[in-house]
């Protein structure tokens, strides 16, 4: 892993516990636990249908658990009031699985919207800042006026992010980001990923498949399986850990890829 260990600490700023998660008779979580610590990049991981998007809006406030508490910064989020919550989600920044743009704005009007309805910018205020979050996102100045169906996939994750970075949040959340990239364009967004973490000194809940992702950049990860977190700590712990789901993951060819890419990487420093 490319980690800068001595930013990370052992503040949990995001504390899950007992969380249950039901749909009709479908029970996603059960009793779930999970701590994600100040600004350490955590690769949440798991098999198909085992939570990982649901936990992310479980934790964001997209969707109501049916049991269980979850504290961010210390704060109950279950119980806060609309006005609480408002506070509390300028604190955090979301990139959804698709990017989840509106199609009928551009880039630039994209990103400033956040800045005009909750930091009450003015929209050429807005605009000017949305422009430091396009560079700060990597895309080229000329991506704000485009709309988002001109943009390739890899510049809409970067539209994306720059819009999830308008408040300046302490909270990153990314739900698959590097889902659909080529290797090169997922192995730029990762590296971009561990710089604004080590620069901003942002906390980062991964939510991910990709192997070179997990070993490139991630603090930790967590696994989730039979509706809970079968483990959560640093990637050797977690490829050890005596469970079938996890031994074809982590030990299959992608897995070995992988680990035998950045430990040559390493070598190579």
């Amino acid at each position: 892993m490319v980690t800068s260990p001595a930013s990370v600490s052992r503040e949990a700023i995001i504390q899950v516990r007992n969380l249950t998660n039901q749909f009709g008779t479908h029970v996603v979580h059960k009793d779930l636990n999970l701590d994600v610590y100040r600004k350490e990049i955590l690769g949440v991981v798991g098999g198909s249908g085992s939570g990982k998007s649901v936990l992310l809006r479980s934790i964001v406030g997209l969707q109501k658990p049916t049991q269980g508490t979850v504290h961010i910064f210390g704060e109950d989020a279950l119980t806060m009031t609309p006005e609480q919550r408002s506070r509390m989600e300028r604190r955090f920044g979301v990139l959804f699985q698709r990017g989840a743009l509106f199609s009928s704005l551009t880039v630039t009007e994209n990103i400033a919207m956040p800045l005009i309805e909750h930091a009450g910018l003015s929209r050429t205020e807005a605009e000017h800042l949305a422009g430091v979050k396009i560079a700060l996102a990597g895309l080229p100045a000329a991506a704000g006026d485009q709309y988002p169906a001109s943009l390739s996939g890899g510049m809409v994750k970067r539209a994306a992010l720059a819009r999830a970075l308008a408040l300046d949040p302490e909270i990153l959340f990314l739900d698959e980001p590097t889902a659909g990239l080529d290797p090169i364009g997922a192995g730029a967004f990762d590296q971009l990923i561990l710089t604004l973490r080590n620069a901003l000194g942002l906390t980062v809940f991964l939510v991910t498949h990709d192997l070179d992702t997990l070993y490139t950049i991630c603090d930790r990860v967590a696994v989730l399986s039979d509706k809970k977190v079968l483990v959560a700590d640093t990637l050797p712990v977690v490829e050890d850990t005596q469970d079938a789901w996890v031994h074809d993951y982590f030990h299959g060819p992608r897995g070995r890829a992988a680990s035998k890419a950045i430990n040559a990487a390493r070598e190579v420093k």
